[in-house]
């Protein structure tokens, strides 16, 4: 009988983290593997990823599961705590399913209780644990993310929490119940091994209470059948053929992505020579930025081809993120040979060529200085 893997993420042949746990399933079944992708969010997908989902996928709970996890978060901060009756029953389904790997990836975003899901890894010793970390959700209180608040309390243990306000919302401070619930339950675990997309995140949970596990860097990969300098008319389609081209893309965009450093950034560059793109915006930033900026602005492409074409466009790739455990857009701007501008203290300065590109203290002040010498 061939073995079984078990990979567990928030969403299944969507965005960055749902592609990878399906190319996995698709890999370790060429490899003789059974597999299946347990998932809660839905969204859609192109045609041949819906024949993906119904042959992988398994989906614990129901869309209106979610929408009480995400109302329970918001009233009480107690995000991965609801979501029961779901993760019991999925986990009838696992015990019959019986894998002998299980790959775990996000398990925040609304749809699985973690303590019901740690308490049956923990009755499975034998069972081999893999937990690729795409944040840093899974030793904090709160956050997914601390470096733009210069938060360190997740090393010790979580109070009086300055990012209430950002995912997963609440309005609560329930952090040190939380940091305690996470370090019990996730602590202790036979057989469980880390793995990071960064040496950056590496470091941080051995700061963290998940220090007893061993940690495995594996960055992440793109298709560079696709990602590599294209043939691209883009410049010519909208008419900036003769300027200076500064590409950001980004799947959400805020402040903590940079926007407002590119906000700024439009502000002294010489309209005439340069143009800012910014791709992978919602509408009111498109309608705002429109208006009231030269930036073009533009909104996020599910055609990765399209996406290589507008990379390949770009004189100068800038990440202005303050907050990146891996820096998926700088490596496949880096792939279309675009010369890129990262800030430091963050993972995509592990990214960057030396002979392509430069990590650069935060600030429109530091990006305008390495612009002008290109």
């Amino acid at each position: 009988m061939s073995k079984r893997i078990l990979l567990i993420n928030s969403v299944l042949g969507f965005g960055s983290t749902g592609n990878i746990v399906l190319n996995l399933a698709k890999e370790y079944e060429h490899n003789g593997y059974q597999a299946k992708v347990a998932y809660g969010r839905t969204f859609k997908v192109s045609e041949d990823k819906k024949a993906d989902i119904q042959k992988y996928g398994v989906r614990i709970g129901n869309d209106m599961d979610v929408y009480y996890h995400v109302l329970k978060t918001r009233l009480t901060d107690k995000h991965g705590l609801a979501s029961k009756s779901a993760t019991r029953k999925f986990l009838n389904w696992a015990n019959e399913y019986n894998p002998d790997i299980l790959w775990l990836h996000n398990i925040h975003d609304y749809y699985i209780n973690y303590e019901l899901l740690f308490n049956w890894i923990k009755s499975r010793p034998n069972m081999q644990v893999k937990w690729t970390l795409h944040d840093c959700w899974a030793f904090t209180g709160h956050c997914s993310h601390f470096t733009y608040v210069g938060c360190d309390k997740w090393k010790s243990g979580c109070n009086n929490c300055p990012q209430l306000d950002q995912y997963p919302k609440s309005i609560k401070d329930n952090t040190t119940d939380n940091y305690n619930r996470k370090k019990a339950a996730f602590t202790g675990v036979p057989n469980l091994t880390i793995i990071t997309p960064s040496g950056w995140l590496k470091e941080k949970v051995n700061q963290s209470f998940l220090s007893e596990y061993p940690v495995e860097v594996k960055y992440n990969t793109i298709n560079t059948d696709i990602f590599k300098p294209t043939p691209s008319t883009f410049k010519r389609d909208h008419g900036i053929q003769d300027k200076k081209m500064f590409l950001g893309v980004a799947s959400t965009w805020n402040e903590r992505k940079g926007l407002n450093d590119f906000i700024e950034l439009s502000k002294i560059l010489d309209p005439d020579q340069y143009k800012i793109v910014l791709v992978g915006l919602n509408d009111s930033q498109i309608k705002e930025l429109t208006a009231n900026t030269n930036i073009l602005a533009l909104p996020r492409t599910s055609s990765a081809k399209e996406l290589a074409q507008i990379y390949s466009a770009a004189d100068v790739f800038v990440n202005p993120s303050y907050e990146e455990t891996f820096g998926l857009t700088t490596a496949e701007a880096q792939a279309c040979g675009i010369f890129s501008i990262v800030y430091k203290d963050t993972a995509c300065e592990e990214i960057i060529c030396q002979d392509n590109g430069i990590a650069i203290e935060p600030g429109t002040d530091n990006i305008l200085d390495v612009l002008t010498g290109i």
